[in-house]
């Protein structure tokens, strides 16, 4: 089995999960960290098995002995730490949102592609075996053909106006932070809508708390989506289709289960179990894509990461939030 070399740019919360679940993918190594301070960093790869640290991102960039780096700092550091990777070389699996909008994301896209290098944004949602699954059934025609999405994602507030999530400078609000699901599936499902109208209410720090998302698609099918950082929503999602309906459970961004719903018979539940948080599958992709010689991942190609950015430009204009200084 081939081995490959992982390292971390980061060393906060989304940073330990994901190296909590690389022990979990086969052939993964875990060789080493960088943080913007060598303290950090050695702390970091102590507590979690890795071979080395370094104490720049640059360092960690230059590492011979790294093959792939998964970039896992805040939102608007992910175009500079993603550049310096690759730049140094290395495949990258950046955190997602790629970076705050589009235009920066297709920057690190062309150069990835001018130095044949992989890139892929690290929306886990997609490679999830359960998501994956219902991919399938759809395009077997399980619900027919598909009218409406809702989904759903909310987390219980309030936040300090300190906290991140209230600061554009760091891409605060939640439409990056947890919207991004919501219209990740459906583009998943439905592709790029024909319309989008977005609505939201600010914080005083101009970052959008709770956000409306209604898109139309040519076909006729209609996804409508809400993100909240002020309040516990249920974080369920359903795809409704002419002849049925799939049921997704709170936490639809990571299921173990769902529900198939075929009009005229009872539902039938379908488990997808798996050990970890759900990371690894991420993680399995980009290793899948490597061995292979591929510069992106079919589960996230590079074509949804754009439009997908493109849309909360688009949702950012219409709501009033720009990033930059705080209001």
């Amino acid at each position: 089995m081939t081995t490959t070399r992982w390292g971390i740019l980061g060393t906060g919360g989304i940073a330990a999960t994901f190296a909590s679940d690389l022990p979990l993918v086969p052939g993964a190594e875990l060789a080493a960290v960088g943080s913007r301070t060598p303290e950090a960093a050695a702390a970091f790869a102590q507590r979690h098995g890795f071979a080395r640290s370094h104490g720049s991102w640059a360092e960690l960039a230059a590492d011979p002995d790294v093959d792939v780096i998964y970039v896992a700092t805040p939102h608007a550091f992910h175009h500079a730490a993603a550049m310096a990777c690759l730049e140094g070389g290395k495949a990258v699996l950046c955190e997602k949102p790629m970076t705050l909008d589009r235009p920066s994301s297709a920057r690190l896209i062309s150069e990835a592609s001018t130095r044949g290098l992989f890139l892929m944004e690290a929306m886990w949602m997609r490679c999830n075996p359960a998501v994956r699954r219902i991919q399938a059934l759809i395009a077997e025609g399980a619900i027919g053909d598909v009218v409406t999405v809702h989904a759903d994602f909310g987390i219980q507030g309030p936040f300090e106006a300190t906290h991140r999530l209230r600061d554009p400078r760091l891409g605060g609000g939640a439409l990056l932070d947890l919207g991004v699901y919501p219209l990740n599936l459906a583009h998943l499902i439905l592709g790029d809508p024909a319309t989008t109208h977005g609505w939201a209410h600010l914080t005083p720090e101009g970052v959008d708390e709770t956000t409306g998302i209604l898109l139309g698609y040519e076909a006729g099918a209609v996804a409508a989506l809400t993100c909240s950082i002020s309040g516990q929503s249920r974080n369920a999602a359903a795809i409704t289709g002419t002849r049925g309906r799939i049921d997704l459970p709170p936490g639809f961004f990571v299921p173990r289960s769902f529900t198939l719903t075929r009009a005229g018979a009872d539902p039938e539940t379908f488990d997808v179990p798996f050990d970890g948080t759900g990371y690894q599958f991420e993680a399995i992709e980009v290793q899948r894509c490597l061995a292979e010689g591929l510069t992106e991942s079919p589960l996230m190609p590079h074509r949804a990461t754009l439009e997908i950015m493109a849309l909360t430009d688009t949702i950012r204009s219409q709501i009033g939030v720009a990033y930059g200084e705080r209001a």
